[in-house]
């Protein structure tokens, strides 16, 4: 098995002319035989009795070369990427114009390999820190949350739906006269001013009392799904009653129904506490998103675009798998969302090039940096982890390979370097 040539014809791209040689490649198919063997019927031979060369009689010199190549066909090519001393993101045109026992084989592709990565600036960054001391505002907006979480809905019968209100509503969507799939609800609990409608629906819906028939005129966003996407439509919709949430007065009492603290005091003082905390930690993630930010900004290479799609794919994966895991379908969650697998997609793009650069720049920072773990630090690491998925570093390393533990070690390494030597506001 061999290297025949490497020979570089754009960007990132190169052609390869691999070899195996012919004993190589006879003994993969005399293997193939042993493993078949069993179930080849030759007649006049009872069944798994035949020889390698009774078979290729039987099917043609050729009925084991397929088997043969799968089996060496992953390490050969491996090799040949070692020694071409290339990284390959992707292969294409693969084509094995010879195959035989007396002449071996000869593979061709085209290989995308890892772009080169020219880094700027990492080292002393200026970034600003957010406010981490929490205000008399923060405390107060932490206090209506609470009472909006410990109120109770309570039936309003003396005035119309107004933004805030919880409705209780049938509807159904007509475009162009024609009622169309996922645009019809009964008894559907419709808080007014969440957002969760079409923009423009809710506010259609306050106004209108209880028993009221009427209808709500909207236009779709232009990112909707594509049958629906920029049309107007009409909402036929009725109310069958209005609730609202009565809130619980801010006292000790209260104080007393939802935390430990007897006094509302007492729980302002504790809020305010955990709020700096949170804003501290905010604060902490926000420098280095920053830092991160300019890194990727500074540095220059030609990024293949199979790196991008390869990433995409794999987001979408695993928003599939999560999904899945809580029950719902991916198809029926973007129709929930209105939008088509197209848009979608389009949506994680975005994300999924951020991610692939923010891998390429750490990576290129690692090399450039010389940056080696200790055992303990890769132990932290798998500790680190565990916790995350409630299991033990030992656990942790079972299930996942150290190469992973050790490279995502290394790049909260690399960061940690970045933010330390920070310059920050």
């Amino acid at each position: 098995m061999a290297l025949k040539s490497s020979d570089k014809i754009d960007v990132n791209t190169y052609e390869l002319v691999i070899t195996i040689d012919s004993a190589t490649f006879s003994e993969a198919c005399k293997q193939a035989f042993l493993k078949q063997r069993k179930n080849i019927q030759i007649p006049g031979f009872r069944k798994g009795k035949a020889t390698m060369g009774m078979a290729e009689k039987m099917y043609g010199e050729a009925v084991f070369y397929e088997d043969a190549l799968d089996s060496l066909y992953p390490e050969t090519v491996s090799a040949a990427f070692d020694e071409a001393g290339l990284k390959v993101v992707d292969t294409s045109d693969v084509n094995v114009p010879i195959m035989s026992k007396s002449e071996g084989v000869e593979i061709t592709m085209k290989v995308t390999t890892y772009p080169e990565v020219k880094l700027g600036d990492y080292k002393g960054l200026k970034v600003k820190k957010l406010p981490v001391e929490a205000t008399d505002e923060d405390v107060d907006n932490e206090l209506a949350q609470m009472q909006k979480r410990n109120s109770r809905l309570i039936d309003v019968t003396d005035r119309p739906a107004q933004m805030g209100d919880t409705a209780t509503i049938d509807f159904e969507g007509f475009a162009d006269g024609v009622a169309f799939e996922g645009g019809k609800g009964e008894n559907y609990p419709l808080e007014l001013g969440s957002g969760s409608f079409i923009p423009g629906f809710e506010e259609q819906v306050a106004g209108h009392s209880a028993d009221e028939e009427f209808d709500v005129n909207v236009t779709f966003p232009e990112d909707y799904a594509e049958n629906l996407a920029g049309k107007e439509a009409v909402f036929k919709c009725k109310i069958h009653e209005i609730k609202t949430a009565e809130l619980p007065v801010l006292d000790d009492e209260f104080a007393k129904d939802v935390s430990e603290f007897d006094t509302l005091d007492e729980l302002k003082d504790d809020l305010k506490k955990k709020i700096s905390e949170k804003k501290e930690s905010d604060a902490d993630a926000d420098i280095k998103n920053q830092i991160l930010d300019q890194i990727v900004e500074g540095m220059e290479a030609e990024i293949p675009e199979c790196m991008f799609e390869q990433k995409t794919d794999e987001m979408i994966r695993e928003y599939r798998y999560n999904l899945k895991n809580s029950g719902i379908e991916l198809d029926t969650y973007l129709q929930y969302l209105g939008q088509d697998m197209d848009t979608f997609k389009a949506s994680i793009r975005e994300n999924a090039e951020k991610q692939v650069k923010l891998s390429l720049v750490l990576t290129a920072i690692i090399e450039a940096e010389n940056i080696e773990l200790t055992d303990e630090e890769i132990d932290n690491e798998a500790a680190e982890l565990g916790a995350q998925y409630g299991m033990d570093a030992e656990q942790i390393k079972k299930a996942v390979p150290v190469a992973d533990i050790s490279e995502n070690a290394k790049r909260n390494k690399a960061i940690n370097m970045l933010v330390d030597s920070a310059v920050i506001e």
